[in-house]
C-alpha cells in the first residue's frame, strides 16, 4: 500500500512535528512464510539493502526510515492451520525483530501446552527491549479503529501494459544479484556478504 506519514503532536503541549508530514510511505506485507525470529530478521535486513540499493531510503530503523511490525501466530505440529495472529510493533532494530518472535512464539506455545489457548486473542502488543517481552496495547477485536475498510483518499494503482518490464529493465543491480556476481569471481560466501551489504563498498569495489 501507500501513504504519507502525518504530523505527530506532544501531549503535554501543542507542538506539531512536521519535518515527515508528507514524505511517501510504502507498505510491504507478506504471506506467513517465515517460521523464526531469524529468518524473519534475515528479511528486514534483505529489504533495507534493496531500498539501499535503489536509492529510495537510507532504510535506517533508528531514524524510522524503516519500520518493522511482525505478525505471529503459532500451530501444532502435524496441523495446517495457523493459531490466533498477534501483532507486536516498537521494534527499531533487527535483533529486536529476532527477540520480539522468539519470545511471542514462546509465550503462545506456553499457552497453548498449558490449555490456556483461549487466552491467546488478536490484539496488538509493544515489545519492552528493556525487559525483552511483549506487553499487551489493545484488542483488535474491541478496538473501534480497527474497522478493515479500504482508504478512500488512497485510489487504485492500475499499470499499463508494460509498464513493469519497463521499471525492471531500468532497475540497477540488487543485492541478491550483486552476491551471485561476487560468488562467480571467486570470493568466498563471507565476503561477497561483506562487500555485497553495503552499495557505496560494492560499488568501490567494482571500479
Amino acid at each position: 500500500g501507500g501513504d504519507d506519514d502525518g504530523a505527530s503532536s506532544g501531549s503535554a503541549s501543542t507542538l506539531a512535528d512536521y519535518n515527515r508530514a508528507g514524505v511517501p510511505l510504502i507498505e510491504i506485507v507478506t504471506e506467513p512464510d517465515m517460521r523464526s525470529g531469524e529468518e524473519a530478521a534475515a528479511y528486514a535486513q534483505e529489504l533495507r539493502r534493496i531500498v539501499r540499493y535503489l536509492g529510495v531510503s537510507s532504510g535506517n530503523m533508528q531514524e524510522g526510515s524503516l519500520r518493522c511490525d511482525v505478525n505471529i501466530s503459532v500451530r501444532r505440529k502435524g496441523e495446517t492451520r495457523l493459531g490466533t495472529k498477534v501483532e507486536v510493533k516498537n521494534l527499531n532494530s533487527f535483533s529486536a525483530v529476532k527477540s520480539a518472535v522468539e519470545y511471542e512464539t514462546r509465550r503462545q506455545s506456553t499457552l497453548i501446552e498449558e490449555g490456556r489457548g483461549g487466552e491467546i486473542v488478536q490484539e496488538t502488543r509493544l515489545w519492552d527491549e528493556a525487559r525483552a517481552e511483549t506487553k499487551s496495547m489493545r484488542s483488535k477485536e474491541e478496538a473501534a479503529d480497527y474497522r478493515y475498510l479500504r482508504e478512500p483518499d488512497l485510489p487504485f494503482l492500475v499499470l499499463k501494459d508494460g509498464q513493469v518490464s519497463e521499471i525492471e529493465g531500468s532497475m540497477p543491480e540488487l543485492p541478491g544479484q550483486v552476491r551471485q556476481k561476487l560468488l562467480a569471481m571467486g570470493l568466498t560466501v563471507a565476503d561477497a556478504a561483506i562487500v555485497s551489504d553495503d552499495v557505496n563498498l560494492w560499488h568501490y569495489f567494482s571500479k
